[in-house]
């Protein structure tokens, strides 16, 4: 079973997020879809495991399930 629930970024998660939404500010809802799109691709790559990949496409998903 792949492991997705550890944090490995501890405090650098709070770096991170921050970054994030300023990398959305001043974009349209259509152009932070895109940047949120292009992100994932790229963050895709760099894992380069389909199976994490899907493990964590299913996690991401679990919000939206009813």
């Amino acid at each position: 079973m792949i492991d997705l629930g550890s944090d490995r970024l501890g405090p650098a998660g709070d770096v991170f997020y921050a970054s994030l939404l300023e990398a959305h500010e001043g974009l349209s809802a259509e152009e932070s879809a895109r940047l949120n799109a292009r992100l994932v691709l790229i963050l895709a790559n760099l894992v380069g495991d389909i199976a994490v990949l899907q493990a964590a496409l299913a996690k991401a998903r679990e919000r939206f399930a009813k």
